[in-house]
């Protein structure tokens, strides 16, 4: 058995101790704490199957019920469809969980924004509250990386705000993408972020930032954002060859795949931009700065374009889903596994 193999296989029985009272999901401790995998995603782990990590808080606070179920469901089926394993991340009742069951799901669906959104350092508080928690790229990240998944698929990521040399709001997405191994593959950041600084920063992490098929970094909504990426990938076994680099090297950071909109859904892409662009003016001539200013953005965008960053929102992160699970699977293939492999 090659050494990646081994590594991999290592790392799974350190993270895997199943429960055979459990028959939806196998047990484990790690770290000190207790952590659920679904048995469909520690099966897939076990035999170096193509594994594709999704956030929470998208389900609670990205969409209303039942938009939200339907929208969980269909990425999940998205990634399936291009030969990989969903594993879907939360905390339930203190655990968190890698791999939801839909009725999971849909206790996550229902209840929506009650349930907190968690980034890294929510983790603690909510496991120890035997809460619930939606996490965030960040969180969903430090999850990922545990169980061994390499690839995750988002929307879009956090990063500096406007104004952050002042305020200092910066989202633990950028440090998160600094220390943990996971490629995390989305659209970009929303131009309502300051998206010079935040690829500044993401530098001064050392994270490499790709984009996919595209040598400018995508804003979300629109394909261009006016600022360059630091390196360029024509296709998925790219993508699969630089993660599979930055592992063998133990960089021991994330990578940022960017991934333009659709160019069917870029024209109401645009639509939603100007949004952006005049609720910023709004903003500046109502002086709403400071933590009001981005709830104040994101609720009169919503307002400007009637709902129509909803959907170009849904329509990038199935793409994304689509695209990062065909990396996931040319990264499986690259390390040498076979779907059948059993160790």
């Amino acid at each position: 058995m090659d050494s990646p193999a081994i590594s991999r296989l290592s790392n799974i029985r350190r993270h895997l101790h199943p429960e055979p009272s459990s028959s939806s999901s196998s047990s484990h401790h790690s770290k000190g704490g207790l952590i659920k995998i679904s048995t469909e995603v520690s099966d897939a782990l076990s035999r170096g199957a193509a594994v594709v990590a999704l956030e929470s808080t998208i389900i609670c606070h990205g969409m209303p019920y039942p938009q939200n179920l339907e929208t969980a469901k269909e990425i999940e089926a998205i990634v399936r469809d291009n030969g990989a394993i969903p594993a879907t991340i939360a905390i339930l009742d203190g655990i968190p969980r890698i791999g939801l069951q839909i009725e999971e799901l849909e206790r996550l669906a229902k209840t929506g924004a009650q349930v907190q959104k968690t980034a890294r350092r929510d983790i603690a508080a909510v496991v120890a509250a035997r809460g619930d928690g939606a996490t965030t790229v960040s969180a969903t990240m430090f999850f990922a990386s545990m169980a061994g998944i390499s690839v995750f698929v988002t929307g879009g990521i956090g990063g500096v705000h406007r104004n952050g040399e002042q305020t200092m709001d910066v989202s633990s997405d950028l440090t998160e993408l600094g220390r943990t191994p996971v490629a995390v593959v989305s659209a970009g950041a929303k131009s309502i972020l300051d998206i010079p600084r935040t690829l500044e920063y993401l530098e001064t992490q050392g994270v490499c930032v790709a984009g996919f098929k595209t040598d400018e970094f995508p804003a979300f909504f629109t394909e261009k954002s006016g600022c360059k990426v630091s390196c360029r990938l024509d296709s998925t076994e790219d993508a699969a060859r630089l993660i599979e680099a930055n592992m063998k090297l133990k960089l021991r950071t994330g990578i940022l795949i960017a991934v333009p909109i659709p160019e069917e859904h870029s024209a109401s892409g645009s639509f939603v931009e100007s949004a952006i662009q005049r609720a910023l003016t709004e903003a500046r001539e109502q002086n709403i700065k400071g933590s009001a200013e981005t709830p104040f953005l994101l609720s009169r965008v919503n307002e400007l374009t009637g709902g129509a960053s909803l959907a170009s929102n849904i329509a990038l992160v199935k793409n994304n889903a689509a695209i990062g699970s065909k990396i996931a699977v040319c990264l499986v293939q690259l390390r040498g596994y076979d779907d059948q492999a059993k160790f």
